[in-house]
């Protein structure tokens, strides 16, 4: 497949809201989640009919096995091969194993297996999805706008958890989890023609990437590094270097960044207080505190409301000055509140929190991934992509069930206080390193 380019000048300075190719990526992308939302709730409706709650269970959690397994593999695929591309295929195949598995449901009643099975494949597509996903944007326009990119990357997840729930919920009432599987399918086929009508950055060739132990160390994002090559000709897939080299020099490459070593470490220390609390904590706060299903739901509003704002800010505005600094001061201060959460005795009060915590999480969590793109050399970003991903969604769900335990045994106030210093922790670190606080985004 061959890349339609664009020349770099000619999307530099364009604001991504404005940018037909950006809109279009977004349109893809916004689809595609929309249809990831709706086959959740029907892989979840149908595992439950067609067997006992806890083959249910492990049903739904086949998925994260090989994601977690083959996440940095998946980093090198997307640099190899070209975050488009790849992209492209993991969403075909998405698509057609879905649509497999409508057209079986629709036919016979064949049990757990083809569930299962396809849990298996959307892990393991998934594990060369999300970094093709990550690496993508800085191919489509120009360094400048991705802040504002990673704000509008922010609405479209917000939208899609806000359709995709009750349109599949819809689907499943009027067909069952066929009609829901189909509808799935279908949303994310119309990824597809999108994907490739969207044209890549004309980026020079660059056989023999520089690493960064090569460069002055004082400066976090030199002049000197040079772009990737067109996906046809990525230096990855032509070079005779090994996967397993292509990953030891992704991992060397954070390692030796004076930015990105510090800003993963924040990444991690962030979600591991954040996920427990905001995941498994809140339901057992609200059981606690007589809130029941609806409390949580509005809690949940409201943190999804903050996290709203916050990506319509960095939309709106396409760049904050200091943003390292920035990011630091939102962690530390969006730890007070999620351990403010766990006392406040009324739920409207608990709203005003959750969407205070929203904000300043939605605000860091977008800063932190546009220094991640914008600091990162192009022929990494795959493998950059998927280190971060691996710890949000690869290590911190393990932190669920030790929150749960650390409730049960303790109560919800102090695992609140201790998850909310773990991610404190990670605003420490932000502002505490100079090469991070430093950062800035491009003007």
């Amino acid at each position: 497949m061959t890349a339609t380019l664009i020349p770099s000048a000619a999307t530099a300075d364009r604001p991504a809201h404005r940018d037909g190719n950006v809109l279009r990526w977004l349109a893809a992308y916004t689809s595609s989640m929309i249809g990831d939302n709706v086959y959740y709730i029907a892989l979840s409706w149908a595992a439950v009919q067609a067997g006992t709650p806890s083959q249910a269970g492990l049903v739904l959690s086949v998925s994260a096995v090989p994601r977690a397994v083959l996440l940095l593999g998946g980093g090198v695929v997307a640099d190899r091969f070209g975050p488009r591309r790849v992209v492209i295929g993991s969403d075909t195949v998405r698509c057609a194993a879905v649509l497999a598995v409508a057209a079986l449901l629709f036919t016979t009643r064949p049990g757990l297996w083809p569930l299962a099975l396809l849990a298996l494949v959307f892990g393991t597509v998934d594990a060369v999805f999300l970094p093709a996903v990550g690496a993508l944007p800085p191919r489509i326009t120009g360094k400048t706008q991705l802040a504002r990119v990673q704000g509008m990357r922010g609405l479209a997840i917000r939208a899609a958890n806000v359709i995709g729930a009750p349109l599949g919920g819809l689907a499943v009432a009027l067909g069952g989890a066929a009609s829901a599987f189909a509808a799935a399918g279908l949303l994310i086929a119309v990824s597809v023609p999108l994907l490739v009508s969207v044209r890549m950055r004309d980026l020079p060739a660059d056989p023999a990437p520089v690493r960064m132990r090569d460069l002055p160390a004082e400066d976090p994002a030199p002049a000197c590094v040079r772009d990737l090559p067109d996906e046809d000709t990525a230096s990855g897939a032509a070079g005779g270097r090994s996967a397993w080299q292509d990953l030891k020099d992704g991992l060397r490459h954070i390692r030796a960044h004076r930015v990105l070593a510090p800003l993963m470490l924040v990444i991690a220390l962030g979600d591991l207080g954040f996920v427990g609390p905001l995941n498994v904590g809140l339901t057992l706060l609200a059981d606690e505190r007589g809130w029941g299903a609806a409390g949580m739901g509005w809690v949940l509003a409201g943190f999804g409301t903050g996290a709203g704002l916050a990506a319509l800010l960095l939309t709106v505005r396409g760049r904050l000055p200091h943003a390292g600094r920035v990011a630091g001061c939102a962690i530390v201060a969006g730890c007070m509140a999620i351990a403010a959460l766990a006392r406040v005795p009324a739920l409207t009060a608990a709203v005003g929190v959750a969407v205070l915590v929203g904000l300043l999480a939605g605000l860091s969590g977008v800063l932190c991934g546009a220094l991640l793109q914008t600091l990162t050399e192009p022929a990494y970003l795959g493998r950059v992509t998927a280190v971060s991903s691996l710890v949000s969604l690869g290590l911190t769900p393990l932190s669920m069930p030790l929150c749960a335990a650390a409730i049960g045994a303790w109560g919800t106030g102090p695992v609140f206080a201790v998850s909310a210093a773990v991610c404190g922790l990670g605003g420490v670190v932000a502002l505490a390193v100079p090469g991070l606080r430093q950062a800035e985004l491009p003007t």
